[in-house]
């Protein structure tokens, strides 16, 4: 014990004697804690700044992977499906085609009005009203309502409702109302809305977006 605190007092001696200025000069065993301590404080300040933030960042990868590898598998699925996504917008386009053949332009009004008076009279309806009223532009198509008020039998309207179902162009009913005609037994009055729809060439189109943004919800 009394020589490891002889030791110890030469050792704080020296300390005290050291010189900062001329390292050189200083015993061995101060140069050889001293270059312990250098390499100590190095390797920390490595650690530190070089290590630390790459286990960091290897860390945030990690909790990243499951992540990642679902993206991954879902595009790996929709690659695999590409083929039969092409195959669906195809058709989708096909069938839009098909609806916008549907719809009459400006020029094919005046002949499905006729188509749709033919109908009734087809029918032996007697035609009371029979107003087109203004039209309702929408994005790619138009609204285009007809006001009509029938009378005749049950049967004779449910003949004229199919009959407009099968027209080439679209035509739905709405806003039905039946009442009696007071003009004989099974006699009814039919008040309703023939709705048809008219394709918009694209300066309408533009037309009615232009319109409709003034009234659009912001």
């Amino acid at each position: 014990m009394k020589l490891d605190m002889s030791a110890l007092s030469r050792l704080q001696a020296d300390l005290r004697n050291l010189d900062p200025n001329n390292p050189g000069s200083w015993p061995v065993s101060i140069r050889n804690l001293a270059l312990v301590l250098l390499i100590m404080l190095l390797g920390g300040l490595g650690y530190w700044f070089q290590i630390q933030p790459q286990i960091t960042a290897l860390k945030a990868a990690q909790n990243r992977e499951p992540e990642l590898r679902l993206s991954f598998e879902a595009k790996q699925r929709q690659v695999a499906n590409l083929d039969a996504y092409k195959i669906q917008l195809r058709e989708m386009q096909e069938r839009f085609a098909t609806m916008l053949r549907q719809l009459p332009s400006q020029t094919e009004m005046a002949n499905l009005l006729q188509d749709i008076s033919q109908t009734r009279v087809g029918t032996g309806l007697e035609e009371q009203i029979f107003k087109p009223e203004a039209e309702r532009p929408l994005e790619f198509y138009a609204e285009a309502p007809i006001r009509i008020r029938l009378t005749g039998t049950y049967h004779q309207m449910g003949d004229f409702a199919s009959g407009l179902a099968a027209l080439p162009r679209i035509v739905t009913l709405s806003s039905i109302s039946l009442g009696d005609a007071k003009m004989g037994a099974g006699q009814l009055v039919m008040d309703a809305t023939a709705m048809t729809y008219r394709y918009l060439e694209e300066p309408q189109v533009q037309g009615s977006v232009a319109g409709a943004k003034p009234g659009a919800t912001p």
